[in-house]
């Protein structure tokens, strides 16, 4: 018998994420410990094979991160990054999904949720978007999440982690290493959020994005501090920081979340050498994953167009995929309408999107 339970158990929850492929640090328990910082209710939930009746990982079959998300433009059940499943054939994902579904459209019509919104971890491929419209889902006007990330395989050398980068890249690693007015610094000090969040404000302006605020910046910094899986690395020039980054360690990966600039000495390399030694703490740790988090969707264009040159992420993409490495594809953002009020928010939501150049 298959069953849907609440986990309460931080190592059940872990140990079963470190065996699924497909994950991110959205996934783990700290980012519901995050999202309890911010105020939004979570369930962790678990589906089951209660062949013996108990709640162990042995049992654990899938299990998934809900978010309630209340918002002036309505209120929804979120599920960033999931859900994940021990195994990910076609048939075991729509068998558990559905039984997921079943339960969240409950927990939904108890907290009068409009809709249901899923960034799945699902390899973008037509069985599985296939699975989603035969649930009744559509694509959602915007994504919360990337939906399309750059990685970084860390197995080879660090020689050969260079040697694979764009040549100009590399060649901006060497510069800035032998700059004695270059310093790059790793913390662990939540003070430091705030220095990040300076670069962080003037950041915003360049790349046309909505920030977060500060509040969220320290809630992210100390969901994940006491079990050392974030730093912030702050990179300076003649004393002075002109870059940084916050960077999350998590199961074998690296993940580059926040990161920020100043315009100031932009000709001087800090940030080529802030993200390789952000790139070499991974490596350090004995991880085997970098992950750039969110990128441009290159596979719609060619990067040496002009309509590519023209969307707001061209120099952030251009920048982490001179590192080398590879692009993941998920399936597109998902909404399940479950009242008229959904297509309210979809259209304040689609609006946003098109006014933000995605």
């Amino acid at each position: 018998m298959i069953e849907i339970k609440e986990i309460n158990n931080k190592k059940i929850w872990e140990d079963f994420l470190a065996e699924c492929n497909e994950k991110t640090f959205l996934d783990s328990w700290n980012w519901g410990e995050f999202n309890k910082k911010m105020g939004n209710k979570i369930w962790r939930l678990g589906v089951f094979e209660m062949g013996d009746g108990k709640l162990v990982i042995e049992n654990l079959l899938a299990v998934a991160l809900v978010v309630k998300v209340e918002a002036k433009r309505g209120t929804f059940l979120f599920v960033p990054h999931g859900p994940n499943f021990k195994n990910q054939n076609l048939e075991f994902g729509i068998q558990n999904l559905g039984l997921l579904l079943e339960e969240l459209k409950k927990i939904a019509e108890k907290e009068k949720a409009s809709f249901i919104r899923i960034a799945p971890i699902w390899q973008k491929n037509e069985e599985n978007i296939k699975i989603f419209k035969e649930f009744g889902f559509r694509e959602a006007p915007i994504h919360i999440h990337p939906e399309l990330t750059w990685e970084l395989d860390l197995t080879p050398s660090e020689d050969e982690l260079l040697m694979g980068m764009r040549k100009t890249t590399r060649y901006l690693i060497r510069q800035a290493q032998k700059n004695n007015d270059i310093e790059i610094i790793k913390s662990s000090k939540i003070e430091d959020v705030e220095t990040f969040n300076k670069l962080y404000q003037e950041t915003v302006d360049r790349h046309h994005f909505t920030p977060f605020s500060l509040g969220y910046l320290k809630n992210e910094f100390l969901a994940f501090s006491p079990d050392g899986q974030i730093l912030i690395f702050l990179g300076k020039y003649k004393e002075e920081v002109v870059s940084s980054a916050m960077i999350i360690y998590w199961q074998g990966m690296g993940f580059y979340h926040q990161g920020a600039s100043s315009l100031k000495y932009s000709k001087i390399p800090v940030s080529y050498l802030l993200q390789w030694e952000a790139i070499r703490e991974a490596k350090n740790r004995g991880f085997k994953t970098y992950n750039f988090w969110g990128i441009a969707p290159i596979s719609s264009f060619d990067i040496q167009s002009s309509e590519f040159k023209r969307h707001p992420w061209y120099g952030l993409t251009l920048f982490k995929m001179g590192f080398g490495g590879y692009k993941k594809e998920y399936v597109k953002t998902q909404d399940l309408p479950l009242s008229k009020k959904y297509w309210i928010c979809y259209l304040i939501e689609k609006l946003r999107s098109k006014k933000r150049g995605f």
